[in-house]
């Protein structure tokens, strides 16, 4: 009895939480240090939520709170932590053949595959993730094909994959070297052929596109075709992993190629062709800084971000796809090491908030406690890159969805 009393209780509070009664209370968040990463860090601030959005941010002693305003403290406060790539909820925590849907290897190239029909919202990692104060995920297919398929983003919210979504399709992952050549006697088995037929199906997807108009003449629907033909439209970037510099050049030949919107993936040898990447314009989604180092990563340095902030690269830090349970890094840990081996602190909270917003075209909405701005906020007990620090509360959408403060 005692069991179901607490079981009872604690739905209640779950429903309480979420009820229109709660989410339309106002919340006032106050905190000794607020990282707004939309200007400087304000001393002994507030940030006020209201409706599921922030309405004020600025100095305790300048704002004043209304009465009946629900209040929680933290020693500082960032925006919600953004992974900027990875494969949580296709890739799962158990690590079994069941629960592994991130990657389909029957042909070298799949980029209709979408990555929402194969989410799970209640995925255990995606739980702990929030419960680390991860509040959108941009994840998806993962490496090891030619194209594996498509990338989305999502809030760590709910229980199903429409309650959190932000937008199903973001991006359409392809690989370059030789983490997708095919297997044994299949293609691609080299570089030249990995650019051979990307090329040509996005010569195919063009034809396609422009036969489209042609009334009782237009192809027949072709899934795969149609989602290149939105990389060609400049709608949907191509997200290439590309470790190897000359991967990298080859990615950016591509992208000029075709005048195609392309985002690099890890990037291990970025620092090796920083002036052909700022020449293109093109965003980078670092490596993990503390990626193991071997492999096509085997020449990855600790201080790629710090490199690639000195020239004004766009970028942003990702957990990336680890192939070991508990299958996913945790992006809070890898910033605190980029700014332990030379990157700016506050540029580090920024690779996993407003910058890695940027890149991912949500910034209007996440990435920065502003207002008008989803309040999506995690509170800490100390500095969120001191070790012994902790995250003690989440709120996404101004409901609190993680509270260990207590």
């Amino acid at each position: 009895m005692k069991r179901l009393t607490l079981t009872i209780s604690s739905l209640t509070l779950a429903l309480g939480l979420c009820s229109p009664a709660v989410l339309a209370e106002r919340l006032a968040v106050l905190a000794d240090k607020v990282h707004t990463q939309a200007g400087p860090v304000i001393e002994r601030g507030v940030v006020v939520i209201h409706q599921g959005k922030i309405e004020q941010v600025g100095r305790q002693s300048d704002i004043r709170l209304p009465a009946g305003t629900r209040t929680l403290q933290a020693a500082e406060v960032t925006p919600g932590l953004i992974d900027a790539r990875t494969v949580v909820g296709l890739a799962g925590y158990l690590n079994q053949p069941h629960d592994q849907d991130q990657l389909e290897t029957s042909t070298a190239m799949q980029p209709q595959l979408r990555a929402f029909d194969a989410y799970n919202s209640r995925e255990r990692l995606v739980d702990w993730l929030r419960s680390l104060g991860v509040t959108t995920l941009h994840t998806g297919h993962g490496p090891g094909a030619l194209i594996s398929g498509q990338t989305m983003l999502i809030k760590t919210q709910g229980n199903n994959v429409d309650a959190g979504m932000l937008k199903p399709l973001s991006m359409i992952v392809a690989q370059l070297g030789p983490g997708a050549f095919g297997a044994e006697n299949r293609s691609p088995g080299t570089r030249a052929k990995q650019m051979a037929m990307l090329r040509q199906q996005l010569m195919k997807a063009s034809e396609y596109r422009d036969k489209q108009g042609d009334g009782d003449k237009a192809p027949a629907r072709d899934l795969e075709l149609e989602a290149l033909a939105e990389v060609l439209a400049g709608r949907t970037p191509l997200l290439i992993t590309a470790y190897r510099e000359q991967d990298i050049h080859s990615a950016l030949r591509l992208a000029e190629e075709f005048s195609i919107p392309v985002v690099l993936d890890g990037a291990a040898e970025a620092y090796l062709a920083i002036d052909a990447i700022k020449a293109a314009g093109v965003p980078v989604i670092l490596h993990p800084t503390m990626a193991r180092q071997f492999g096509e990563l085997e020449n990855a340095s600790f201080t790629s971000a710090q490199q690639l902030h000195a020239a004004g690269i766009p970028f942003a830090l990702q957990s990336g796809y680890e192939r070991y349970v508990p299958k996913t890094r945790v992006v809070l840990w890898e910033a605190a090491m980029a700014a332990a081996y030379g990157l700016p602190p506050e540029v580090a909270l920024g690779s996993i908030t407003i910058e890695a917003a940027k890149i991912l075209g949500l910034d209007d909405r996440i990435g920065s406690l502003e207002p008008g701005k989803d309040a999506d906020l995690v509170l800490y007990n100390g500095d969120p890159f001191e070790y012994s620090s902790r995250v003690t509360t989440v709120i996404i959408n101004g409901e609190v969805v993680s509270d260990t403060a207590h």
